[in-house]
């Protein structure tokens, strides 16, 4: 089968297409086969490939095979949240990438899976859609719930315009909280729609607090980190508020009783078959950027890397 390795780490030029073989039923016990259809391309994938996590996966060193968002269909049996999922079944789901440290990622044509890493995609989504959900949306889920901040209370969003920013401005929404959305210019109306009270034009951290002051001078009660800012956002929120980090290289100091948690999304087959049941009733949004073959993977890393395009970028294989 057709696998995008990472040789060594650096720049996108070190992605290059192999042959390995293909799995075979119980390879590997509790695990079932998923024929690929589509994979996302994450912000995660190319901080690992840049090697800013070199020192924390060792001792996992390349060659190996990027990849976590994915939607295939099974090639064996595999128990569902609601049931018995045939083979054949149209599934989404994500690789634990980071805390697997198999290299065992997802651009690849088959992929072997834990059942409970797996939700059935409505008819009504297509697989690229299906690829741009899972992690992104059950990041951002799962960091809404850990903030834990009641109805009403303010949420400043940074990086409001990617997949998993899009996402928390969503689900924060639905809980009723305030939300100040960072985001791209020009998408500013959409986020609104989407449920940001106000928005701000990304610029230099000088920029974002000053226009935070003006929203919340006291400070807000909670900050999702989407955009990876760091502790230079921290002023933004109020003291003893919360403060969301996604990566753990990007999580501050805690001053001023601020609670800082670094989320890394788990995955959740029951959550995951929920959201994807409120993207087909168009309940929930979600943003394809580009759709290009396998083949083209280090061309996807070029384009994720220059950010043009918010949202997220999905291989076709």
């Amino acid at each position: 089968m057709r696998v995008v390795e990472v040789t060594t780490y650096g720049g996108p030029e070190v992605l290059d297409m192999v042959r390995r073989p293909e799995p075979v039923a119980g390879e590997r016990p509790g695990r079932v086969r998923v024929r690929l259809h589509a994979a996302g391309v994450t912000i995660t994938d190319l901080r690992i490939r840049a090697g800013l996590y070199a020192d924390e996966l060792s001792p996992l060193k390349p060659p190996f095979v990027l990849g976590a968002d994915f939607a295939g269909k099974l090639l064996d049996p595999a128990p569902g949240p609601e049931g018995e999922l045939p083979v054949g079944t149209r599934v989404a789901g994500f690789v634990p990438w980071y805390t697997e440290r198999s290299g065992e990622g997802t651009y690849a044509e088959i992929v072997q899976v834990e059942p409970g890493w797996l939700a059935p995609v409505p008819d009504d989504v297509g697989f690229t859609q299906a690829a741009s959900v899972p992690l992104a949306a059950i990041t951002a889920h799962q960091g809404l719930e850990r903030l834990g901040l009641p109805a009403g209370s303010s949420l400043l969003v940074t990086g409001a315009s990617g997949v998993v920013g899009r996402f928390a401005v969503q689900f924060a929404a639905a809980a009723g909280l305030e939300v100040m959305a960072v985001s791209y210019e020009g998408d500013e109306s959409e986020l609104k729609v989407l449920g940001a009270k106000h928005c701000v034009r990304r610029g230099d951290g000088a920029e974002i607090l000053a226009a935070a002051r003006e929203v919340a001078p006291d400070g807000f009660d909670g900050l999702f980190d989407g955009a990876l800012i760091g502790e230079t956002a921290l002023p933004a929120v109020k003291n003893g508020g919360t403060f969301i980090a996604l990566a753990e290289d990007r999580a501050p100091v805690s001053v001023r009783d601020i609670r800082v948690e670094t989320v890394l999304g788990k995955p959740d087959a029951v959550l995951l078959t929920k959201l994807l049941r409120q993207v087909e009733a168009r309940e929930l949004i979600t943003r394809v950027a580009d759709v290009m073959p396998l083949e083209e993977a280090s061309e996807a890393h070029r384009r994720a890397e220059a950010g043009h395009r918010p949202g997220r970028i999905i291989l076709m294989i």
